[in-house]
């Protein structure tokens, strides 16, 4: 079996290792580098950031902890820039050092359809057209741009460029309240860098339970970061003083650079799928059914081109879904459970139903919290804001959401999504004994307090 792969992302470098395993013969056609957005200009390289920034802030307030340091502590951004490229560069040569041992050919090159069989391979100094049996588009997204904002890579810029500048900017504005702009928030507010926020929604991070989101906003208004919600960016002016933005509200905002995070445009265009018949959708998502097949019989497509769940780890089960199937599996994806992970100050995790999807679904709900301030461990860390919240079925008792903010959040999420995954009922965590002093106690108890039994919660 030839099996061809376009995109060394998350989704097509775990395809590529799954198939290989299962005895394809693969090639991966990577115009970049391998690892994709997540790898290089996504995921790893903000928490990289992330880690040095809570890191310098925790330094600040050693004091708190009994810790003196005479002289204080400044943040080079440089060097902690370079740092972050150590890690990218240090995760890359593992993919391909997987891929060598696996004997997965790797070819740089922007890779085009020719037709149902052909891909050509267009590198820095080779043209060559390669034939398969099966092909796997797996060519991700990139940051979206809008006309009002055009990206010039200094004065506006998207995260790509926020993840690669060597001075702390004085301000930052910056357009979109989603995952990315309040994780580049917390990241630049941390190193001093004076942050506001417009958002058209009505509040930040919207795809969250709205209880999550009101605390999110409290806490960003802690770190003295500015919001605004309901509103629009409406004009855009570079002058000789910085970015001057004017606001639907009126309001006029001077800021020395402007970040745009308003979501990801599907990288479907350019890479010639309409000479192999491949249909796609009205966001240009190329179509896929359960088992991650195309219209085309063998033509599979994974990740953000098929315009589901923007996720990385979401991409990577595709990829292995698809491999599997390439192989002769019937594998078919389940969307279910996906736990998803915000890593701002502090960290949000969820997994399951929101509250306001289930009054959406007129569902006979009830449910549990617990404030990570009545925790230990929380107090022992200096980190007691935020808490845990379960969403249950009245009748069933079983778990149908669950939904964290505080420290660690994106670690505990997960025995959350196993509880959904295995239909477990609330009881079934309340009951089980969690290791004292620990975060995850904070889970056992939110369980509990579903039905009014936690112990660490006033009577109400």
């Amino acid at each position: 079996m030839k099996l061809c792969i376009l995109g060394a992302g998350p989704g097509g470098y775990v395809a590529a290792l799954k198939a290989a395993q299962l005895g394809a013969e693969v090639t991966v056609v990577e115009e970049a580098e391998v690892g994709g957005t997540c790898l290089n200009s996504g995921c790893i390289p903000t928490k990289t950031l992330l880690a040095s920034t809570e890191l310098y802030s925790k330094i600040k307030e050693l004091d708190k902890f009994g810790i003196e340091i005479e002289g204080g502590v400044v943040a080079n951004l440089q060097k902690i820039i370079e740092r972050k490229n150590k890690v990218v560069q240090t995760q890359v040569k593992g993919i391909k050092g997987l891929f060598k041992s696996w004997s997965v050919e790797l070819k740089k090159g922007r890779g085009t359809l020719v037709s149902e069989k052909e891909l050509k391979v267009t590198g820095p100094d080779t043209e060559e057209t390669i034939t398969y049996d099966k092909l796997i588009i797996a060519t991700g997204s990139r940051p979206a741009e809008i006309p009002l904002f055009p990206f010039d890579g200094n004065n506006i810029i998207s995260s790509t460029e926020a993840l690669d500048l060597t001075e702390i900017p004085r301000s930052m504005l910056i357009i979109g309240a989603g995952v990315i702009g309040c994780e580049f928030a917390c990241i630049y507010n941390a190193l001093g860098t004076e942050i506001t926020i417009v958002e058209l929604l009505p509040r930040a991070v919207s795809t969250e339970d709205e209880e999550i989101s009101s605390i999110l906003e409290r806490e960003l208004k802690k770190k003295k970061i500015k919001l605004f919600t309901n509103v629009k960016a409406e004009k855009v002016e570079i002058k000789d003083d910085g970015v001057h933005t004017t606001l639907s509200n009126g309001k006029e905002i001077i800021t020395e650079k402007v970040l745009v995070s308003i979501g990801r445009a599907l990288n479907s265009d350019g890479i010639g799928i309409e000479n192999a018949g491949v249909e796609k959708g009205q966001r240009g998502e190329i179509k896929v059914d359960s088992h991650m097949r195309t219209s085309v019989e063998n033509i599979y497509a994974i990740g953000d081109v098929t315009g589901g769940i923007l996720l990385a780890h979401m991409a990577s089960k595709e990829g292995i879904v698809a491999a599997r199937n390439i192989m002769g599996s019937e594998e078919e994806i389940d969307y279910s459970v996906v736990p998803a992970a915000i890593f701002t100050s502090p960290e949000i995790a969820s997994v399951g139903l929101r509250e306001h999807q289930a009054k959406e679904k007129n569902m006979d709900y009830i449910t549990g919290h617990f404030q990570f301030r009545a925790l230990g461990k929380a107090h022992a860390m200096g980190e007691i804001s935020g808490l845990i919240k379960v969403i249950a079925d009245k009748k069933t008792d079983r778990v149908l959401g669950v939904h964290i903010i505080g420290p660690h959040a994106s670690d505990l999420i997960h025995e959350a999504a196993l509880a959904i995954k295995a239909g477990l009922k609330v009881k079934d965590i309340a009951e089980t004994i969690h290791a004292h002093p620990t975060l995850a106690e904070g889970l056992m108890e939110a369980a509990e307090d579903v039905h009014g039994e936690a112990i660490h919660v006033p009577k109400k």
